[in-house]
């Protein structure tokens, strides 16, 4: 006769399974998600999937991209004779070739710009990203970039430790960024498949569009090509016109862009905002993932690479200078607030249980690993200098960083249950050839926007394997959902996939 656990019976419960009679075999020893006891999310920064992964071996690479694909057009509907790169002047940079109108390799010549080089950041932005994908054609990329034709450029990945990583267990090569843009909005949708509400924003911070809803440009004289890095919106561009946050908008809790109020609360941000970052972003209300964990009585929290000492940095008085927050130079570790979610929720705000029991700074969840501690569920965010984003740190920085958490991951008490999952917040505004998909219950207003790179890692996970099942980052919450047997999010796709197929 089998003697059924506790474990056992409490994993049914909350995936809703009924537990089988003593006579019976347990079905949960042969379910692959039943098996995960903890889910790990690993969270970096900017690169699309054909930027990275472009060459690995049988998946849909740049080898597969057809001319219509990567062939950049002009804002008139020509091809551009060139790639032209352009510095933050706007200016051809002369330290650059003219390329063909084609990808190039960034670590080889006539290029030659190693990943341990820090390199251009192309914008990065909600309605620039749409005008990008240009309906699956993927071909306004350097058109609608303020570096040009540097958004064509893609690395050889196989000097990368994770490249190894992927070969040796899943990588998914249809794996989309949940929302267009950049990191803010993504960071809000891998939480709550949703986007931030500020409906009394002011005129200043919102976006201005033309009559088709696309970025205002500016008149030019000389080709459009030239002017290609010249757009702009009447105002900020943070916020849409029906008042959602959309575009970098800061927290109304410390750590935030925006300092406190002189005389006021230490742990909020000044309600005026500042001429750099508009107002801070209302607290906001919607369910989040972590709200649907607690509600179910699972462990989670959010672990942020520096979030201590950009919290201490973030509680100076309003006339301190900042060493931490937005601070590229060392030994700051760059905190970047506006990647930290739940720091924007009225249930997270300061003094809260909530915060005290799931905001947790990096080194946490490197004490976890080590003493096998971790939550059910683990969302990790490398501080700004190991997340491989352009233009403050390097891809091979972040590349040691990560890799060497998966090591520890992989030694820790709790891997034989664990799943992990790294992946990319957006696409940093690199090219990628792979249409996103569109459609009832594949996309909506908010995207999905560009494939990005994703590797699964665990016991259960399949090994050397690529899955290209479309997915996007609303996966990684139905994975969770469907584990943990919780109350889906209303954002939630209905069509993408769950992460379940790259179980063995």
């Amino acid at each position: 006769m089998h003697k059924i656990s506790k474990r056992v019976i409490m994993t049914a419960w909350l995936l809703g399974l009924t537990v089988p009679c003593a006579s019976q075999p347990a079905k949960l020893a042969n379910d692959p998600l039943a098996r995960i006891q903890n889910v790990v999310v690993i969270y970096a920064e900017n690169h699309s999937f054909d930027n990275m992964y472009g060459l690995f071996p049988g998946a849909n690479g740049i080898h597969k991209a057809t001319p219509e694909q990567y062939t950049q057009l002009d804002h008139d509907g020509t091809p551009l004779k060139e790639l032209v790169v352009f510095d933050h002047d706007g200016k051809p940079d002369a330290s650059y070739p003219r390329m063909p109108n084609r990808p190039f390799r960034i670590d080889a010549p006539p290029v030659n710009r190693p990943p341990s080089q820090m390199v251009h950041s192309p914008i990065h932005a909600f309605y620039h990203n749409q005008e990008q994908i240009n309906g699956g054609q993927n071909n306004l990329f350097a058109a609608m970039s303020n570096v040009g034709g540097w958004t064509m450029g893609h690395y050889d990945g196989s000097q990368f430790a994770l490249w190894q990583w992927a070969k040796d267990y899943t990588l998914a090569d249809h794996f989309f960024m949940g929302a267009f843009g950049g990191s803010f909005l993504n960071h809000h949708y891998l939480i709550c498949a949703c986007a931030p509400k500020f409906e009394n924003a002011p005129a200043s911070m919102r976006v201005s569009l033309d009559a088709n809803g696309k970025l205002l440009k500016r008149s030019e004289s000389g080709s459009a090509a030239q002017a290609a890095v010249k757009l702009y919106s009447g105002g900020g561009g943070q916020i849409s016109p029906d008042g959602y946050a959309v575009n970098t908008s800061q927290p109304p809790y410390q750590p935030s862009g925006i300092a406190p109020a002189q005389g006021g609360s230490l742990d909020m941000a000044n309600p005026a905002g500042n001429a750099r970052m508009g107002l801070p972003v209302p607290p906001q209300t919607t369910p989040t993932i972590g709200d649907a964990l607690s509600n179910k009585g699972v462990s989670w929290a959010w672990f942020a690479g520096g979030y201590n000492q950009a919290l201490a940095d973030g509680r100076q008085p309003p006339d301190s200078k900042r060493h931490v927050i937005y601070t590229a130079h060392a030994p700051s570790p760059n905190f970047q607030p506006h990647h930290q979610p739940f720091n924007y929720f009225a249930n997270f705000a300061p003094g809260t249980a909530a915060r005290a029991a799931h905001l947790k700074d990096g080194a946490d969840f490197v004490q976890a690993i080590a003493s096998g501690t971790l939550p059910a569920v683990s969302f990790y965010k490398p501080a700004g200098m190991d997340t491989q984003h352009p233009s403050y740190t390097t891809i091979m920085r972040g590349d040691a960083h990560i890799a060497e958490l998966l090591q520890k991951l992989k030694a820790s008490p709790q891997w034989k249950n664990m799943l992990i999952v790294v992946t990319y917040d957006e696409n940093g505004g690199y090219w990628d050839h792979v249409a996103p998909p569109a459609g009832a219950g594949w996309g909506d207003r908010w995207g999905p926007g560009t494939r990005i790179p994703t590797i699964l890692i665990g016991p259960t996970v399949k090994k050397g394997y690529i899955d290209s099942t479309p997915y996007d980052t609303s996966s990684i919450l139905k994975l969770i959902t469907k584990r943990f047997g919780l109350e889906p999010l209303a954002g939630l796709r209905a069509k993408p996939g769950d992460l379940t197929n790259a179980l063995e």
